[in-house]
């Protein structure tokens, strides 16, 4: 329960008490150094304790919801997730500021393959046995220990993030709701006829030994080789020459086609020819399948191993022998092959053809080969009876929606990848050879040969009243995550989360899984709810490293987050992923940036504590008009329009931008200028603009804080803590509006103005190497005496070097001039350089650069030099050269200005 009027509160080690009035500063102070260490686990501990992470349980309040991608259940964080997490929780603690009823629905997936793959491994190396050894239901107790051994590792690593899910919420994929859901999906979808079971050409896995789907398929160049054969055509002398990527099919071969109108081999259709090796008859067929222009138009079948083969045997009827096990060992007993590796039987067959004098010729050739996403291993096309989602009717509506823009991509160019998929996708394969998953709910009756698929488990024949056996297969693993969206909030039962926060809000996924995820929850919910499963699609990019290189175990250049969180802080991390973030776009993440963003956070903790040294106010509010000076008006004009910008921006999905602007205010505008110029009223306490400058210094401090929570919370919450505030928590405060009472345009263009003018005095004085402590006369020369008059002089005194400012004209003939916008200013020379030593000084750079000039004109007049030298070292030479030359005139225009 959260604290009401009145109660007691305990926030990062310090009691309060919350009033509905701004008067519960607390005596909590800021340490020396900001330590993330020592406040993160603490302050997470309190929110979570408290129930912010809960929506905000306002029937009125509009709904705002997320489901989470579920990470493997026994994964680790990485860098993927990390950005994933963080751009999710900056867009719920922003909605959630909003007013909104914000839900974020955690969980984990059960991830089939890879699950099995870990504990079948752990099965061999520490008690040598495989799952065969223990059986089906052993070894699922086994998997199930493994999850609730490490199922929770990657969740508690997602609040390290500072992840502000609703844990309540919590899901898994095979958890009891979720697997009523698949069970109630698989049955209705059978029972429409839009799934089915039937022997067809799948994507195997030899190393998973299970089929995989097309999307999990992954395509690469690889470099092999055109062997070009000879088949004898049947009572003849001649032959025809098929050319093949893999020799070895040809065990399978039950065809030859030609294109019906290749005139060159009208006479030999219907003819038959002789396998080589293997010497039995196949028919030359006539099929559309064959490209006229591509080799010598002869093209083998071997329907059992190809997937458009497949399709020309089903039109011509042919015999579709598997000549491979599920291994990709070769399965041709009675041969010398039989039991064979695929790659060792490849080098074996071309041995012979050789031999016997079938093949013409070898040609090198780069094809595309496709290997299977999860082990790398290339995938064998092979016929098998496998389960099956038929994908035209469910396609349809899925596309619909996306032209509509019912559903949108953010960035829209992923439109045309998500259609171009759903316009091509074929009949979905979801069985899978595997015993960890949820288990197709499909019966078989051996005695009358009934198959029935049902809600609930049976145990006899409804037809006969034998004894049934349920179907060994698995369903592949994104059929259960395609449901993720309804099934985590109670479908199929209409639930009250169900009807409050479905459809979802928004998908932060990255742009790798549009096929696998995205596409099949969009038809997934069209079919099952009648509803497009939520609005907008945030795609994000990878995280590369430094040099834009994918992150991989072989390349050695992962980084691990949890690492950076240790030293860093979660924050510093979270800034770091977020900064320069664009959607759909890669990002490199280096040590520069995390340690610019460890700088940020040290610039705003520092800053916090200057403020609250000065603060001996209990309550913050804006002044009165009247008592506001022109910076107090210029910072709250430029926060005002901060906060329309960073509305927009996130309302936008431009996270990137918004924390760049964010940046830049605290920075540049809040830390480098606005606490300066407030410093000589904060100092005098009696003066009447004191109180005004410690309420405006920490109003726009506190609203900025809430503008940044949603990017960096602990370090936000921790310095909101200790400064007058009116909500118990900065991430359940209201997050700003824009105000157009808070806009001064003219009092924001007087003190830009001034800010250039200071600027290009600094910068003059930089340039002449007068030092900060040497203090000069500054006279200003301007018509707009509303921007310089004797209120402004004491910025040039306080952040300018100027002993005293007068509006006058200079008469010192030898004073430095500088023209900024509206004013001309002059700083008379004796009053900032000591001559003497100034001259002294530039006469030895003079001298020094001389010598280096002399120096590289030697060198490069060598011609020795010049003849061996790389062309790279010598237009390095005369680079510098050049800038040397350039300084030298700089130096003697200094010189000539002392004369």
């Amino acid at each position: 329960m959260r604290p009401v009027d009145g109660a007691l509160f305990y926030f990062t080690g310090t009691l309060f008490i919350i009033r509905k009035v701004a008067n519960n500063m607390s005596n909590h102070e800021l340490s020396k150094a900001y330590a993330p260490g020592e406040i993160e686990d603490r302050i997470y501990k309190t929110w979570n304790d408290n129930g912010y992470f809960r929506p905000n349980g306002d029937k009125n309040a509009p709904a705002f919801t997320i489901v989470i991608p579920p990470p493997n259940v026994t994964g680790q964080l990485h860098m993927g997730h990390a950005l994933d997490e963080t751009l999710q929780d900056i867009l719920v603690r922003y909605k959630r500021m909003q007013g909104f009823s914000a839900l974020w629905v955690p969980g984990t997936d059960h991830a089939g393959i890879a699950t099995q793959i870990k504990v079948e491994e752990n099965l061999r190396v520490n008690e040598g046995l495989t799952r065969y050894d223990l059986g089906r239901e052993k070894f699922l107790e086994r998997v199930w220990a493994w999850k609730e051994q490490y199922g929770n590792r990657i969740i508690n690593q997602l609040k390290k993030l500072g992840s502000s899910c609703d844990w309540e919420h919590e899901r898994f994929t095979m958890d009891e709701g979720c697997s009523k859901a698949v069970r109630e999906v698989f049955v209705n979808l059978y029972n429409k006829g839009l799934i089915y079971r039937g022997n067809r050409i799948i994507n195997w896995c030899p190393n998973c030994t299970t089929a995989i789907s097309d999307a999990e398929v992954e395509y690469s160049e690889q470099a092999g080789n055109f062997w070009h054969i000879r088949y004898p055509i049947k009572d003849s002398d001649g032959y025809v020459t098929v050319a093949t990527t893999r020799p070895e099919t040809m065990l399978g071969d039950t065809a030859v086609a030609v294109n019906p109108n290749d005139e060159r081999y009208t006479d030999l259709v219907g003819k038959m020819l002789i396998l080589p090796l293997v010497g039995k008859e196949i028919p030359v067929v006539a099929d559309d399948y064959v490209d006229l222009e591509f080799g010598t138009g002869c093209v083998k079948i071997t329907p059992a191993h190809d997937p458009n083969d497949f399709l020309v045997g089903q039109r011509h009827d042919l015999p579709m022998p598997r000549i491979m096990n599920d291994d990709a060992t070769i399965c041709m007993p009675g041969t010398k092959y039989d039991g064979m590796d695929r790659y060792e039987a490849r080098k074996a067959i071309v041995a012979d053809l050789e031999a016997g004098g079938y093949l013409v010729k070898i040609e090198p050739h780069s094809h595309n080969v496709g290997t299977c996403y999860r082990c790398k291993t290339t995938v064998e096309p092979l016929t098998s009876n496998q389960w099956f989602v038929k994908m035209e009717p469910l396609a349809k509506p899925a596309l619909e929606v996306i032209k509509t823009g019912e559903v949108k991509f953010v960035p829209e160019r992923f439109t045309k990848t998500y259609t171009n998929w759903m316009e091509n996708v074929h009949d979905w394969c979801i069985s899978r050879q595997l015993w960890w998953g949820h288990r197709i709910p499909a019966f078989y009756c051996d005695a009358c040969g009934e198959m029935t698929v049902s809600k609930e488990d049976i145990e006899v024949c409804p037809k006969c009243g034998a004894k049934v056996r349920r179907e060994e297969d698995v369903l592949d693993t994104w059929f259960s995550s395609a449901l993720w969206p309804f099934s985590t909030l109670g479908w199929p039962d209409n639930t009250e989360d169900l009807k409050r926060y479905f459809p979802t809000s928004v998908l932060v996924t990255g742009y790798d899984i549009i096929f696998f995820w995205v596409a099949r929850m969009i038809f997934s919910s069209l079919e099952h709810t009648g509803k497009a499963p939520f609005e907008h699609v945030f795609i994000h990019g990878l995280v590369r490293d430094a040099q834009g290189r994918k992150m991989s175990k072989s390349l050695g250049n992962g980084i691990d987050p949890l690492e950076i969180i240790d030293k860093y802080g979660a924050d510093a991390l979270r800034f770091a992923l977020a900064t320069g973030n664009s959607p759909g776009n890669d990002m490199r993440f280096s040590d520069e940036k995390i340690e610019s963003a460890r700088n940020f956070t040290n610039k705003i903790w520092n800053a916090a504590r200057f403020v609250l040294m000065n603060l001996d106010i209990e309550e913050v509010s804006i002044p009165a008009e009247d008592k506001l000076d022109l910076e107090d008006k210029w910072i709250l004009s430029l926060f005002n329009k901060l906060v329309r910008d960073v509305t927009i921006n996130l309302d936008n999905f431009e996270l990137g931008i918004a924390l760049s602007k964010l940046y830049d205010f605290i920075w540049d505008i809040y830390c480098d200028w606005y606490i300066e110029l407030t410093k000589p009223r904060l100092q005098d306490k009696e003066s009447e603009g004191n109180k005004t400058a410690q309420n405006v210094l920490a109003y726009v401090l506190r609203e900025t804080l809430k503008l940044l929570h949603p990017f960096m919370p602990f370090i936000t919450e921790e310095i909101y803590q200790a400064l007058p505030h009116n909500e118990e928590s900065v991430m359940i405060s209201a997050f700003p509006k824009f105000d157009g009472k808070l806009t001064y345009d003219a009092e924001e263009e007087k003190m830009n103005a001034l800010i250039d003018a200071i600027c290009a005095l600094r910068n003059r004085r930089a340039e002449m190497n007068v030092p900060p402590s040497k203090k000069a006369t500054v006279y200003i020369v301007t018509e707009r005496n509303d921007i310089y008059n004797d209120k402004t002089a004491r910025f040039f005194e306080k952040l300018a070097g100027a002993a005293k400012v007068e509006f006058t004209a200079c008469t010192d003939p030898n004073a430095v001039q500088i023209v900024a916008g509206s004013a001309t200013l002059f700083v008379p020379l004796a009053d900032i350089i000591d001559f003497d030593k100034e001259k002294a000084r530039l006469d030895g750079e003079k001298k020094k650069t001389i010598g280096e000039i002399e120096r590289l004109e030697k060198k490069l007049s060598n011609e020795g030099f010049v003849a061996k030298a790389p062309a790279a070292v010598i237009d390095g030479e005369k680079v510098k050269l050049a800038k040397y030359k350039e300084q030298l005139e700089s130096i003697e225009a200094a010189i000539a200005k002392l004369q």
